[in-house]
């Protein structure tokens, strides 16, 4: 079999209603929620960068309000679901986690398929946004014992990183806006990049094959990309990049393929 094959799967979708269970602060800019369901037996989430729908009351509306997120964690067995918040600008996911407490109820969807990275790769690099942070920390986790993983994150400041739990040879690189608890400093686009290559720029990569994952705000993503392939020289077949939300725009997400 030729090494470095991404396998995408289709799933089943199913509607399911998760039940708060506890909540946790990551930081002042994240929740962690942890859910129980007890109609996870199927649930099936094969990549880290999965997503689910999750659904939101819309006052007047008909239909709910929708958003992206990505599975932290699950246990089938235990019925037990894990999601971080990014608490970012305003919007109905975010107030959602803001104000959840336990018992309360979220009706999710999917996921409808997943993107399989191999675990073959001689080195990964991960890069992103809060928003990416959850993808980044379960790639980090489940990947193997002793592989390279180098991951650059870009946050408010030094009580906004996380430490994952990981049997690969990590290396996490931070990068901080200085904007505080309050955002100041404005997140995603350019500044957000520059940050980010800043960060890489004294990083020398591994040898072998490396598969770079970018996430985050899409002005960034895409920056990060073209700085990945164009500067850095790292096959594009090897670089995937998504935007997880744009600057000034509501329920942006998507894959960046320029």
């Amino acid at each position: 079999m030729t090494r470095h094959q991404i396998t995408r799967l289709r799933h089943e979708i199913r509607r399911r209603t998760l039940t708060v269970q506890t909540i946790e602060s990551l930081g002042p800019n994240m929740r962690r929620i942890t859910f129980s369901c007890d109609d996870l037996q199927d649930f099936n989430s094969a990549s880290p960068d999965d997503h689910i729908k999750l659904f939101f009351a819309a006052p007047g509306e008909e239909k709910p309000l929708m958003r992206d997120y990505t599975p932290r964690r699950f246990d089938t067995k235990a019925g037990v679901l894990v999601i971080d918040f990014a608490i970012h600008d305003a919007g109905p996911a975010t107030q959602w986690a803001i104000d959840a407490k336990p018992g309360d109820t979220l009706p999710i969807g999917g996921p409808r398929g997943s993107a399989v990275v191999p675990d073959d790769f001689d080195w990964y690099l991960l890069i992103g946004d809060e928003t990416a942070l959850p993808s980044i920390g379960r790639r980090t986790e489940e990947l193997r014992s002793g592989v390279p993983v180098i991951t650059a994150v870009v946050v408010e400041g030094a009580e906004s990183e996380q430490v994952f739990a990981t049997k690969s040879a990590w290396q996490g690189l931070w990068a901080h806006r200085g904007g505080g608890q309050n955002g100041s400093a404005q997140s995603g686009g350019k500044e957000d990049a520059a940050r980010l290559i800043a960060a890489l720029g004294g990083v020398d990569l591994p040898s072998g094959d490396g598969f770079v994952f970018i996430a985050g705000e899409t002005e960034m993503a895409r920056a990060l990309k073209a700085y990945v392939v164009d500067t850095l020289g790292h096959p594009r077949e090897w670089v995937k990049a998504a935007g997880y939300w744009t600057r000034g725009v509501a329920d942006s997400h998507g894959g960046i393929e320029d």
